[in-house]
């Protein structure tokens, strides 16, 4: 199934399938992502959200991508924190797919090409990313793509109403 998958540059006609998505899956997702405010869960709030994202993407600092299934939009992935310098080079990943999309290959086929986004298109050295410790699925897709863990971030991160810990990942986009 993930052979269909896609990724390209978010665009704002993305707005209202994201917000459908955030909308149908808010419960899978308290556990994992901050609360947000009720406008994020609607087409205009997304629509704000996609708007900021482009403004980072053209200041150099972000790519924001949409995952694609059959043309259809079923997540986000998007490399944040870019740092171009020649010293640093590195980005930070994230990525969501919706709850209708799940276990069919998408995230890790979506995150190897984001990898190749940040190399030849970014030029980026290393990769990084964070999980919550009890994320295993994104633990398994992160492993699955070469990174490896490298350290707890603790109390890093109000999710669900309490601080939580975070496992911290790399990968050298050279290897």
């Amino acid at each position: 199934m993930y052979n269909s998958t896609r990724i390209r540059l978010i665009e704002s006609t993305d707005a209202a399938p994201i917000a459908a998505h955030r909308v149908r899956d808010f419960e899978a997702f308290r556990l994992w992502e901050p609360a947000q405010p009720a406008d994020f869960f609607t087409p205009e709030g997304q629509a704000e959200r996609i708007d900021k994202l482009l403004a980072g993407y053209r200041a150099g600092t972000v790519w924001p991508g949409v995952v694609l299934a059959d043309g259809q939009v079923i997540g986000q992935i998007t490399v944040g924190g870019i740092l171009p310098q020649p010293h640093l080079r590195r980005g930070s990943v994230g990525y969501w797919i919706s709850s209708v999309a799940q276990n069919q290959g998408h995230a890790g086929h979506a995150l190897g090409l984001v990898l190749q986004v940040m190399t030849d298109e970014l030029g980026l050295h290393r990769a990084e990313a964070s999980t919550n410790l009890a994320n295993l699925p994104s633990q398994r897709v992160l492993r699955r793509n070469g990174f490896s863990p490298y350290g707890v971030a603790h109390s890093s991160i109000f999710l669900d109403g309490s601080w939580q810990d975070g496992l911290l990942w790399e990968r050298i986009l050279s290897d």
